[in-house]
């Protein structure tokens, strides 16, 4: 043993140089090398085995264990057999003699080596493998090793990777699912009820939790552990018993056990807190198990038992759980309960109401009423805000419930009001009071309202629109009860704010709130958050006073939007946005935040205002033509640079959907709408922030340009409306016409930038112009390119100069696509060609390179805007832009495609996809000129073909983009080849079928095979069926033999049995489950092969 005993001491002092802080990197690298050489011998497991029996350090045993598993994963095939029945006993011994001793973690690794043994050679070659397992549990000495045992079995057999064939997946699932019936009844009779020390079904869920010493609580811990593996995969509907259930609850009522906490603090011993946090653990892990079950939405054969059982004991846990008494609030109750619980206790709630409500509301045993009662509690005494999100998202799911359950059943939908009526208007009230400081201040004022999410949300902002969505849905199924819950509240706080009028004083800089005292301040401050709140409420209701219950619900919308009305112009006259406060860094937000919430309420009310207006503008529209008016009035003082931004864009949304969705008839003569014209068009005037700007020009657009409603055509105005919008668009748009003129000119820097804004700031505002009435009449759009015409042509004259400018070149192609996308019509042939010819002249091969390799994201975002251009141009039906196709495609194939094949970055790729695909879908007669008659004639139409070489080179393409990692654009292109197919039969073609379909086969396999979109694995799959189901016999019989001949790295036994296994079927789920198993056993034999090298090195 001298030799072993010696590779030993040289293995400890490497392993203990190479972890070393002191070892250098070079150093590591070389002994890492040595080990791994040394592990490849034939043999080493030899020295393995005996450095794990003689050595203490924890290194060179984890290394021993790593060379063990990578011979039985990698290289068992190839161990003589004798070599495999010496592992196969001694390991085993070795973890008995010293599972106890040994550190967890080599304890665990060394437990999987075993299973993974069993995973290669159990039953056939290891046939006592399992009953080892089972006998290991059995033994009281070895249970918790045991059961560590059968979850690592759980975890590597039930769903191995893919280091085995399917056939031998397929035989260890159905070797453990025989198994099931005896693993469950030794864990839950043998093990977990026996420790609870009664028969399980005699003991009923109130009686006092047993007190389980620190060795009991251990394997209880990792029996739940496997029962929460086992119910992951197992099939549920034999095995689990009611009596199995109650067990697990059992385990569940640990969690809710606050007395051993307590017991903890008094004694004040650490071994009591560990203890109860070892018996909180229990509870979360019996809650995992039935959140397994839960989850599966599955109902066993004793379904009612089972189901009123579970969710009694359900019922029980909620009670224990918020019970008051009178040391205890709810709260502090919860409080004490371990997070983890909490979170696996809601996750459970959540499954009951969204997979089993349905089922269970129907029986009469189930106190559905009560459970809500209780649910209530639970809610609305969560410690955390996030516990209180997940209580308010299963709210949502039973008003969701709820609401479908009523549409489906009309006939008695008073009956099911009626029986949650109670708890639904409890559930508004107070979500309305957790919204309002006046109720909640503490918690609210713990939510952050500045760091936005991933959703461009703050903490605040998310509370409370999770929270209107809950009254949301609640007014939709009780609107009168909600609107009469919420009106008063919105109604108190009107009053605070409309009095502060009162208060207000004049000094001698301007204006100034005269509340000063710091507790008057802060009630105002509340009371103001309040209001910005319950604004936000009531804009949200909006949309249940429109449509169907119009006339039902008037007069209680007529009253919200009067009072809207009135709010945003009593704010706009005392311009409480420009006051002096006491506490101007509190109380000036607050004031700007509820004028702007109010003007955005009022927008909400827009589509009533709309409906409204079509009700009366026959009769009697006084009452309508007060509210917008006063509206504008509210609006126009607001329309400044010198107002902040936040108000000040309430005000121009508000006005932009005045102007769009209402659209009155006589806005355009209200003095108010003629101000803001002339402050629009007034060159002198301070220009407003670019996004206002852009606002206001299109709310004045469309009170020209779109039609009025109720009103017939010849009503209209369109002559003088027309020649309105032509000095609008005239007006913005007088420095950037002006350009035209000096553009030729080299520009000094400033100069440049100062064309560079003018530029930005006209196309900005014309681009927004032209996207707002794209989908409208064609009335709308010939004026508005008759407005335009000029601009559009002065912009197509500037292009050329700024080719080099990327940013400038960027925006003026933003604004052409919207142009082609909303105009294209109205622009006219001609010009349309002069476009396009003009960009086709301008980008040329040196230009596209500059822009795609030099010049970054915005060079990039440019050619992809110059290709959406053009993927609008070959989509037009007719004739007309035909004769552009040879020249866009060898633009496509010649120009931009060997520029950016070779990148690995994805920019551009996707639009250049998308425009080949466009030009081969919408314009396949280019390629493909099958005429009706021949196809008669022929029986089948073999089509004439034209233009093959541009066609190939297209295909070639699409071939190519299957070779390379980006994942989005193999899922877009794979989706535009099989669309094609759909609507156009590509893979019948004759070019395809004869030239292409199999080198397209053949790359999607050898992707299959080598894992590198394994997202895709089903979109492949069913790809690869739609080709070769083309052509099956070619497939069966040319094609795949091929393929099995051309794969390197397995012997020609390997691929006859992978030739055998592929099954002749010719339907898609048989076809794909050959191709993956094909795939996953060519992995699998290429691992197989992957064969020790020759050499020996010793240590």
């Amino acid at each position: 043993m001298a030799s072993e005993e010696a590779s030993l001491r040289a293995l400890e002092s490497l392993m203990t140089e190479f972890f070393h802080n002191c070892t250098t990197n070079e150093r590591k690298r070389e002994i890492e090398e040595l080990l791994n050489n040394f592990a490849q011998q034939i043999g080493a497991w030899r020295f393995c085995l005996y450095f794990l029996s003689s050595t203490r350090n924890d290194y060179v045993m984890m290394y021993s264990l790593t060379v063990f598993e990578n011979l039985i994963n990698k290289m068992w095939l190839g161990v003589p057999s004798q070599d495999k029945m010496e592992i196969r006993s001694c390991l085993p011994k070795l973890l008995l003699a010293h599972h106890k001793t040994l550190p967890y973690f080599i304890r665990n690794k060394l437990c999987k080596v075993i299973v993974d043994i069993g995973r290669q050679d159990w039953p056939m070659f290891y046939h006592d493998f399992f009953t080892n397992i089972l006998q290991l549990i059995q033994s009281p000495v070895t249970t918790p090793l045991g059961l560590i045992m059968l979850k690592t079995t759980s975890e590597e057999l039930a769903c191995p990777r893919e280091d085995l064939s399917v056939a031998r997946k397929e035989e260890l699932r159905k070797l453990l699912l025989d198994q099931v019936q005896t693993v469950l009844g030794l864990l839950t009779g043998d093990l977990l009820s026996s420790l609870l020390q009664s028969p399980s079904a005699a003991k009923l869920l109130n009686q006092p939790i047993p007190i389980l010493d620190t060795e009991s609580e251990y394997i209880c811990s990792l029996a739940l552990e496997c029962l929460a593996h086992l119910f992951s995969w197992i099939p549920l509907s034999t095995s689990i018993t009611p009596s199995l259930l109650t067990t697990i609850f059992h385990f569940a009522r640990f969690g809710c056990d606050t007395r051993v906490r307590k017991m903890s603090s008094v004694n004040g011993s650490s071994q009591n807190s560990v203890l109860g946090q070892e018996r909180g653990r229990l509870g979360v892990l019996a809650m995992s198990c039935i959140n397994e079950l839960m989850s599966k939405n599955c109902v066993p054969m004793e379904f009612e038992e089972y189901l009123l059982r579970m969710f009694q004991q359900t019922f029980y846990l909620l009670q224990k759980i918020t019970k008051e008494n009178n040391a205890h609030t709810v709260k502090s109750r919860l409080e004490e309960l371990d997070e983890s619980y909490i979170e696996k206790f809601t996750d459970f709630l959540r499954l009951f109401v969204s997979v089993h409500l349905r089922r269970i509301e129907s029986y009469s045993q189930f106190p559905v009423v009560e459970f809500l009662a209780l649910l209530f509690k639970y809610t609305f005494h969560q410690p955390t805000h996030e516990g209180y999100f997940s209580c308010l998202d299963i709210w949502t799911l039973f008003l969701d419930y709820l609401t479908s359950k009523i549409k489906s059943r009309l006939a008695d939908k008073e009956a099911v009001l009626n029986r949650y009526e109670d708890a639904l208007v409890l559930l508004l009230t107070e979500v309305l009071n957790r919204i309002q400081f006046r109720y909640n201040q503490a918690q609210l004022e713990e939510l952050d309202d500045e760091t936005l999410d991933d959703d461009q949300q703050t903490e605040w902002q998310r509370y409370l629109r999770q929270s209107l969505e809950v009254v949301a849905k609640v007014m939709e199924l009780l609107p009168t009860h909600a609107f009469s819950t919420l009106f008063p509240v919105l109604q108190d706080n009107l009053e605070v704010y409309l009095g502060l009028q009162q208060f207000v004083v004049t000094s001698g800089t301007g204006h100034r709130l005269n509340i000063t005292a710091e507790n008057d301040c802060r009630r105002l401050h509340c009371s103001l958050r309040d209001l910005s709140s319950l604004l936000q409420a009531v804009g949200r209701l909006a949309e249940y006073f429109i449509g169907d219950v119009f006339a039902a619900r008037f007069n209680d919308a007529l009253t919200v939007v009067e009072r809207l009305v009135k709010v945003t112009l009593y704010g706009s006259q005392i311009k409480l946005y420009n006051i002096e406060t006491a506490v101007p860094s509190v109380l000036k937000p607050d004031l700007i935040d509820v004028h702007a919430q109010s003007l955005a309420a009022l927008q909400a009310y827009a589509h009533w205002l709309a409906q409204f207006y079509s009700e009366v503008h026959r009769q009697n529209p006084e009452q309508f033509i007060s509210l917008v008016s006063t509206a504008l009035e509210a609006i126009t003082p607001l329309i400044s640079s010198k107002v902040q931004e936040k108000l000040l864009l309430s005000a121009c949304h508000l006005l932009v959907s005045l102007a769009t969705t209402v659209r009155p008839v006589f806005l355009i003569s209200i003095p108010a709408v003629q101000k803001v014209f002339n402050r629009i068009t007034d060159t002198s005037a301070q220009r407003l922030p670019d996004k206002a700007q852009v606002l206001v020009c299109r709310a004045l657009s469309n009170v020209l340009l779109l039609p009025w409603p109720n009103l017939p055509e010849s009503e209209q105005q369109w002559a003088v409306r027309s020649t309105n919008h032509a000095s609008l668009i005239s007006a913005l748009t007088r420095e950037y016409r002006q350009l035209k003129s000096n553009a030729i000119l080299p520009q000094r820097k400033v100069q440049l930038e100062d064309t560079k804004v003018i530029i930005h700031q006209t196309l900005s505002v014309l681009e927004d112009i032209v996207e707002s009435i794209s989908g409208e009449s064609t009335k709308s759009r010939q004026i508005c390119y008759q407005s335009l015409q000029e601009s559009v042509q002065v912009s197509l004259a500037l292009f050329p100069a700024f080719i080099h400018q990327s940013d400038v070149t960027d925006e003026m192609l933003s604004f052409f696509l919207t142009l082609f996308q909303g105009l294209r019509v109205q622009m006219g042939v001609p010009f349309t060609e002069q476009i396009i010819q003009t960009f086709l002249n301008m980008f040329t091969r040196e230009q596209l390179a500059e822009s795609i390799l030099h010049e970054g994201s915005t060079g990039c975002r440019v050619v992809e805007k110059f290709l959406k251009i053009l993927q609008v141009v070959v989509q037009e039906p007719g004739q007309v832009f035909k004769p552009f196709l040879p020249s866009v495609i060898s633009l496509c194939m010649e120009q931009v495609y060997p520029i950016i094949a070779e990148r690995s970055s994805p920019d551009v790729k996707a639009e250049l996809f998308e425009l080949l695909f466009r030009i081969l879908h919408h314009n396949w007669r280019y390629f493909f000129k099958s005429s009706v008659l021949a196809s008669v004639q022929r029986g089948v139409a073999e089509e004439q073909m034209e233009n093959e070489a541009q066609f190939s080179a297209i295909m070639q393409a699409f071939g190519q983009s299957f070779l390379q990692p980006d994942i989005h654009l193999f899922k877009q292109n794979l989706f535009y080849l099989e669309t094609l197919n759909t609507k156009q039969k590509l893979y019948h073609k004759k070019i395809f079928r004869t030239t292409m379909l199999f080198q397209f086969v053949n790359v999607l396999l050898q992707v299959l095979v080598h894992k590198s979109h394994d997202l895709l694995q089903e979109e492949i799959g069913i790809a690869t069926y739609n080709m070769a189901s083309v052509d099956f016999d070619g497939f069966y019989s040319a094609f795949l033999p091929e393929f099995l001949a051309s794969c390197d790295g397995v012997d020609s036994n390997q691929k006859n049995v992978l030739g055998r296994n592929f099954k002749m079927d010719r339907d898609l789920p048989s076809f794909t489950q050959n191709v993956h198993r094909l795939v996953n056993d060519l992995r699998y034999y290429r691992l197989c092969n992957d064969s020790l090298p020759p050499g020996t090195v010793k240590l």
